[in-house]
């Protein structure tokens, strides 16, 4: 092992990580703000919970840097930086949901189990992520172990790009749906071009990763080529295709924060005249508890075009209107800045 470069394959810069852990320390002080702000930590909590693990990840680069021989330092920051973006996708799968909330007649899945299908999903490419990059890590010196790091991290990069596009494809529906009957309020065309950007970092993140991963089978100096050691041996790929777009990612929620744009409660929805918001009873599905969790996502119903779910907004008359609205931008979920709703009684 060179006493200079450690176990990395350069020189790693002393600078870069502390500049990032700086950048993400303050864009996490900013969540944490903005989320008792907006009272929304149930909807952006992972915002905050990717933001803490990148910045740890950073600052444990950093150290790493200047004991580039202490392998459990390079393991534990490689596994933070690999785990944090698929935390930050989650948070983009909240948003998601809470919009089908908002406009539920164009849901054609259950929000909160659309939700949790891409929260498990998550989960199971947060653990591949971990497993892979925590092999990768620790294999350098052992070829077969670094193959099956590098190969599980292609796998989990792989697998988010495809639920990356299968959320942009959703959220593509709901725009288009929302636009031809009229329904897009400012509030909802932000929310929506938020998150056609965030995926796109995210896809821009996942499609390095995966071409470094399969570029990059075989650890340094073991049958690698011009490209895979291209990959190997340049530092400034890891923050101009990893660490960037992450950055941009967490400050963009910060500058367009969905606390501004969507209600706290979830059984407040917008009237299909585009600007009236309503109180509802909030998602209902008539089928037994059993059926629920053999069928979560009710795919028997949307086959049979018989989906098993009150259609609350075809009655519009039965629930009360709101006074403020987040549709004309006078809503707020800021304590007392916003206004009471009327009581069912005063409904129209």
């Amino acid at each position: 092992m060179d006493s200079e470069t450690g176990i990395y394959e350069y020189k790693a810069s002393h600078v870069l990580p502390i500049v990032f852990a700086c950048v993400l320390g303050l864009s996490l002080a900013t969540h944490i703000y903005q989320n008792f702000h907006y009272r929304f930590w149930r909807v952006t909590f992972w915002m905050f919970w990717g933001s803490l693990l990148y910045t740890i990840g950073w600052i444990l680069r950093a150290i790493s840097s200047y004991n580039p021989e202490h392998v459990n330092l390079y393991i534990a920051a490689t596994v933070f930086v690999y785990a944090a973006p698929p935390v930050f996708s989650a948070s983009a799968y909240n948003i998601l949901g809470r919009i089908m909330h908002y406009i539920p007649m164009f849901a054609w899945l259950n929000p909160n189990r659309t939700v949790l299908f891409f929260v498990y999903i998550g989960a199971v490419v947060e653990g591949l992520t971990a497993a892979g990059g925590a092999r990768i890590a620790t294999g350098a010196q052992e070829t077969d172990k670094y193959r099956s790091g590098a190969t599980i991290m292609a796998i989990s990069v792989i697998l988010q790009c495809i639920v990356e596009i299968v959320l942009v494809s959703i959220i593509a529906t709901l725009h288009r749906k929302c636009a031809r009957a009229g329904m897009l309020p400012p509030n909802l065309r932000f929310l929506f071009y938020t998150l056609y950007g965030t995926s796109t970092l995210v896809l821009m993140r996942c499609i390095y990763r995966a071409v470094e991963s399969l570029y990059t089978l075989d650890p340094p100096g073991v049958a690698c080529n011009d490209t895979c050691e291209y990959f190997q041996r340049n530092e400034w790929l890891l923050y101009a295709f990893d660490a960037a777009p992450m950055v941009l990612f967490t400050f963009w929620i910060n500058l367009l924060h969905p606390g501004r744009y969507l209600p706290r409660d979830k059984t407040r929805y917008l009237d299909t005249d585009g600007i009236t918001e309503r109180n509802g009873p909030g998602w209902l599905d008539s089928r037994a508890k059993v059926e629920t969790f053999i069928d979560p996502l009710d795919l028997a119903g949307l086959m049979k075009k018989n989906k098993h779910h009150t259609k609350y907004w075809d009655e519009p008359e039965r629930w009360p209107v709101c006074e403020d609205g987040f549709s004309t931008g006078t809503a707020s979920n800021v304590r007392g800045r916003s206004f009471a709703p009327p009581k069912p009684e005063e409904s129209v």
